[in-house]
This record gives structure tokens, C-alpha cells and sequence, in this order.
């Protein structure tokens, strides 16, 4: 279970000093996070699950923590995946999460820890230099970090720089992680969010790590972004 932070003050501001706090999840954004957790772990419960592995990751299991990536869209169900298939496999001593600190990331931050997962907040437009530091150092005591990595705002299925810039800070690996539903809701939202329904199929997809040399010119890493949004493409499947 991830280690609790001591909880920030409730507006997102930026004092001063240039930091910004992230908001603090208000009471309800709690209930309502436990009804979504609740919910999420309802449907998982009648779907019928399966693993496409074409990573080679796991056999045998490395032992060191690792970075999911996933699609914004994929994220109901990313973590029943994870604690069925990621850590189950290569057993670590958690994860901890990315989302953004503006009031809507209070929420998901809110449903990580109903997940034990450990909520780090930030993104590429605010707080992001903080939150890369603050991951890092969950990744050295041995957590496997997660990101969504054309999140918090798109364009949809676009790669952001800051999977491959964690990835070649920590030296951790890149796991493209997805799935795929037979009967699902999508809504119509920029990253076509994705509903499962339940009795539904769900076949978990994870795609060959993606290695960063800590010394990545810019265009290897440019060339690496590539190969993620390409391999996280070619998993979903849409």
C-alpha cells in the first residue's frame, strides 16, 4: 500500500516561491471517488478478462519497478490490470500515479488512492518539473510509477515528452499498457473516454518495454516518443 502524504492546502496556488500547491480533494470528490472506485470494481468483477502479452517483460519477472504507460481514455480499468497482471507478476512495493493538480485532478486523485495508489500531481503545463522530481524519488524506494502519457488534455493519442523525460531520469523501463472491450461506452469527450459495460470481454494488452539512455539526444528521444505512440496505437486497437 503507498505511503499517505500529508495533504496540501485546497487551493491551487502559486505562492510566492513559485511552487504551486495542487487542490486537495474537497469531501465529496472523496464519496464520489469511493462510488467510482466501488463501481469500477463491480463491472471488473463480470468481465471476462485476458492477457495478450507481447511485452517478453515478465518471464521472468525483472524485479525492479517499471513505467505503465497508458491511454487517458483507458483508465477504468488500468489499475484492475495492473494489480492483476503487473504486480501480481513483478511484485514491487506499489505504484505511484501522475494526475494533474488543477481541481478535476483532485478527483482522479482521489479514486488513486480508493486504488492504493499513490497520487503525484502535476502535468506538463503545471507543476510538472515538481511531480517529475517527486515520482523519481517514489521510483528509487522501489514503487512502479504510472503515466498517461497524452493526458490531462490531448491531443488524444498523441505522446507527450514526459513519459520518455521520466523514463531517462529514473532509468526505469516504458511498458505501453491497454485494452480492449467488447461492449463499452464512449463518450464524447476529447480522449473518447472509454465506459466498460458489464459481461463484457476485456482483453489486457502490453506491448515490448521501451528503454531510455540516460545520455538520449533529442532526436533518439524523439525517435523513442514515436515508438511509444506507436506501440500504444497498435495495442488499443482504435
Amino acid at each position: 500500500m503507498a505511503a499517505t502524504a500529508t495533504q496540501p492546502p485546497a487551493r491551487a496556488d502559486k505562492p510566492k516561491s513559485g511552487v504551486i500547491v495542487p487542490h486537495t480533494p474537497t469531501r465529496l470528490q472523496r464519496v464520489v471517488a469511493w462510488v467510482i472506485a466501488t463501481a469500477i470494481r463491480t463491472v471488473a468483477a463480470t468481465l471476462r478478462h485476458r492477457l495478450d502479452d507481447r511485452s517478453g517483460f515478465f518471464d521472468p519477472a525483472p524485479g525492479t519497478p517499471v513505467i505503465y504507460a497508458v491511454w487517458h481514455n483507458r483508465l477504468p480499468l488500468c489499475l484492475i490490470g495492473y494489480y492483476r497482471y503487473g504486480i501480481a507478476r513483478n511484485p514491487t512495493k506499489g505504484m505511484a500515479a501522475i494526475c494533474s493538480a488543477s481541481r478535476d485532478g483532485a478527483l482522479l486523485a482521489a479514486i488513486l488512492d480508493a486504488f492504493r495508489v499513490q497520487p503525484v500531481r502535476g502535468s506538463t503545463s503545471r507543476r510538472g518539473r515538481q511531480a517529475l522530481l517527486e515520482l523519481t524519488t517514489w521510483a528509487e524506494n522501489g514503487y512502479d510509477l504510472a503515466i498517461t502519457p497524452d493526458g490531462p488534455r490531448g491531443p488524444r493519442y498523441v505522446v507527450q515528452d514526459g513519459a520518455v523525460a521520466l523514463a531517462q531520469v529514473t532509468g526505469l523501463p516504458i511498458l505501453p499498457f491497454s485494452y480492449r472491450l467488447g461492449w463499452k461506452i464512449t463518450l464524447k469527450t476529447w480522449d473518447r473516454f472509454q465506459i466498460p459495460l458489464p459481461f463484457s470481454t476485456c482483453i489486457m494488452l502490453a506491448g515490448p518495454p521501451i528503454r531510455v539512455p540516460r545520455n538520449a539526444t533529442d532526436e533518439q528521444r524523439e525517435a523513442l516518443r514515436q515508438q511509444l505512440e506507436q506501440s500504444l496505437r497498435a495495442l488499443s486497437g482504435d
